[in-house]
């Protein structure tokens, strides 16, 4: 195991009806800003909902900024971070998924990077700070998540990603200033969610735990075993909620497990390898696919393409997760059903495992390999030796996701 810091400060409100305690929770003097999506939460009621507990129990001015995009988009947040300025806001409360969740990130960041009048905010430093990943920034506004979709982890983590259309970006960010307060986990709200919207949830889930756990053996058997279990229970129940939406113990542990998945906590003392989130951010920017249904895309070629330098965590996870322990098989074939388990998994939550899948061809591939160079991805994964020819031949696979 490598030498680690472990920090992660978030305090965690679990279970039904638990949005009553925002009004313990936010500051009670504090000016809120309610962030949200594209209207769920007004529909659902839950917007209501957040605002009563908020009226209660002190004299907080409440504001409000709608219509962040499922991939939260620069020029939106920027509004938002306007807005923070244009109304003196100290308090920023997300209500909704990570998308949500990120773009307050950004806009707590970056409020303070105004023009000379004070209120508006810079683009261009704005653009300057997303570039260099916002670590330049020494301050933000306090916040708090609402969370109503489970899957990004975003609720338990101090990162991000955020959309920039007409420079054809999807950039990550990160910065311990804005790590949530408090994040607000009701899996209730979870129960009227669109079956895409679930299924990708356990999707990116899944991925953010193998991009921490699929490197190679370092002795981490906390970290290991943690991964794995938390893989077990997507692999279980992933497919249960698609049969059983009603069933609220389902959507407990899910909901659990993806904000475990990505809360510093597995990757703490391993090595690590995001290469499918990197392709894959530009796959949505590119072609506007969904972010899960990018990784369940490229996720069995990266292990495909990678597999002699993942051999021996491919084969742990073969045994240890899928329960592989045939010893007749050569470690190859070990290897190879895992993998196709892997795929068979994300064909049984509906996700398409294929270019081909998602209506893309060869034609796609070396627009998406320039868009890797312009943005410096020219070295993933956990030798940092992913180059561009690597994803290349990640992406060929990739087309019928096919083993050679």
């Amino acid at each position: 195991m490598k030498n680690f810091q472990y920090y992660n400060p978030v305090r965690i409100v679990f279970g039904e009806d638990q949005i009553k305690q925002l009004s313990n929770l936010v500051p009670t003097e504090a000016r809120v800003l309610i962030t949200y999506g594209g209207g769920s939460a007004q529909r659902t009621g839950t917007l209501d909902e957040v605002k009563a507990a908020l009226a209660d129990n002190g004299s907080r001015q409440v504001f409000e900024f709608g219509g962040i995009e499922a991939n939260p988009e620069f020029t939106t947040l920027l509004k938002a971070a306007d807005k923070v300025n244009e109304h003196d806001i100290d308090f920023i409360l997300a209500v909704g998924g990570g998308s949500v969740i990120d773009g307050s990130k950004f806009v707590a960041l970056v409020s303070s990077l105004t023009e000379e009048d004070g209120t508006t905010v810079s683009r261009e430093q704005a653009w300057d700070a997303l570039t260099s990943g916002c670590k330049k920034i020494d301050s933000a506004i306090d916040f708090g998540t609402v969370l109503t979709i489970p899957a990004t982890g975003s609720e338990m983590n101090s990162g991000g990603v955020i959309n920039h259309s007409e420079r054809k970006a999807k950039l990550p960010f990160g910065s311990a200033l804005v790590y949530p307060k408090f994040s607000i986990l009701d899996p209730t709200k979870t129960l009227t969610l669109p079956e895409r919207q679930v299924t990708n949830g356990v999707a990116d889930a899944f991925v953010h735990v193998m991009e921490q756990y699929l490197t190679y053996p370092v002795n981490a058997k906390v970290q290991d075993g943690f991964a794995e279990s938390l893989l077990k229970i997507l692999i279980e129940d992933g497919p249960v909620v698609r049969k059983e939406p009603e069933n609220l113990d389902i959507r407990k542990n899910l909901m659990w497990t993806a904000t475990m998945a990505l809360n510093g906590l597995i990757g703490s003392g391993v090595p690590q390898d995001w290469t499918t989130h990197m392709v894959g951010h530009e796959l949505t920017s590119l072609h506007s696919i969904d972010h899960a249904r990018t990784l369940t895309i490229l996720l069995p070629s990266v292990m495909r393409e990678l597999k002699e330098s993942k051999r021996d965590k491919l084969l742990q996870y073969a045994r240890n997760v899928w329960n592989i322990t045939d010893t007749d098989q050569s470690d190859d074939a070990i290897i190879d059903m895992a993998i196709d388990n892997t795929e068979n998994f994300f064909r049984e939550l509906g996700l398409p495992v294929s270019l081909e899948d998602a209506d893309l061809d060869e034609s796609a591939i070396e627009p998406i390999i320039k868009q890797l160079e312009a943005h410096k991805m020219v070295k993933l994964g956990e030798y940092g030796t992913n180059d561009l020819d690597v994803s290349r031949r990640i992406l060929h696979r990739a087309i019928s996701n096919k083993a050679s």
